[in-house]
């Protein structure tokens, strides 16, 4: 008997890349709330209608289309939100917009659900329009790392047990540590930006750097080593970006 049906399903999703495939068309990859990372092929992708659409950040509603479930098959797009967009006049928002797309597209499983990955990339995305967008980002790589299992416990202090002045966290386990426990340490382990400690809390230029340093020591140890390439250059980029526009240059 051969078969002749359609796999087929319907989802919210975010753009995190395209590329040309062929004269007309392009593969996208997206992040959908309920099938994760998915591939697809977009007929006329890569014409005018639908390039705007398509770019990274851009939310969609999302019908992919296969013969099996294997297959890369086909995507039909409707454009729900348009967030790049907006942006194009502010390259330092737009950096980070590039930088959460390249690094979910990285640490992300293929075709594995996290929806909790998702809600969070679209309340990034909608708090690129604020000023306190760069603290929301660092939580957002936080949050990534322990929807892939490799969170950190900035509960307490791995020394002392306690949860007053955590001030470190350990470069080879991820546990916090207190400011006078850690002190006689301190060149050794990564600075804690009291910001990650509090729900809704934003931090200023330099603990911003501090938190990108943080997430992207774990990103690099346990995600990006994996990587041919390493660190993906529009993560880099963003750091740079961010060091030049909001730390203060030392005296």
């Amino acid at each position: 008997m051969v078969y002749t049906g359609t796999m087929e399903w319907t989802d919210d999703a975010i753009v995190l890349s395209t590329r040309p495939h062929g004269e007309a068309a392009a593969v996208a990859r997206l992040l959908t709330r309920e099938h994760g990372v998915h591939a697809g092929l977009v007929r006329g992708g890569a014409g005018k209608r639908l390039r705007g659409v398509l770019q990274p950040g851009n939310r969609v509603r999302a019908t992919w289309r296969a013969r099996l479930a294997d297959h890369l098959g086909t995507y039909a797009c409707e454009p729900t939100g348009a967030v790049a967009a907006a942006l194009l006049g502010d390259p330092l928002r737009l950096a980070g917009l590039s930088a959460a797309c390249a690094v979910a597209a990285v640490a992300l499983p293929e075709r594995e659900a996290h929806p909790a990955v998702f809600a969070g990339l679209a309340a990034l995305l909608d708090a690129l329009a604020g000023e306190q967008w760069p603290s929301a980002y660092v939580k957002w790589e936080l949050g990534l790392l322990g929807e892939l299992g490799f969170g950190l416990d900035l509960s307490r202090c791995a020394a002392t047990g306690g949860n007053d002045q955590l001030a470190y966290v350990s470069p080879k386990t991820g546990r916090a540590v207190s400011l006078s426990a850690g002190e006689p340490y301190r060149e050794k382990l990564l600075a804690l930006p009291p910001f990650l400690l509090a729900e809704g809390a934003t931090g200023d230029g330099a603990a911003v750097a501090d938190g990108l340093r943080l997430t992207g020591h774990f990103l690099d140890r346990h995600v990006f080593v994996h990587r041919a390439g390493g660190v993906p250059a529009a993560r880099q980029r963003l750091v740079d970006r961010l060091h030049h526009t909001l730390v203060p240059p030392r005296q």
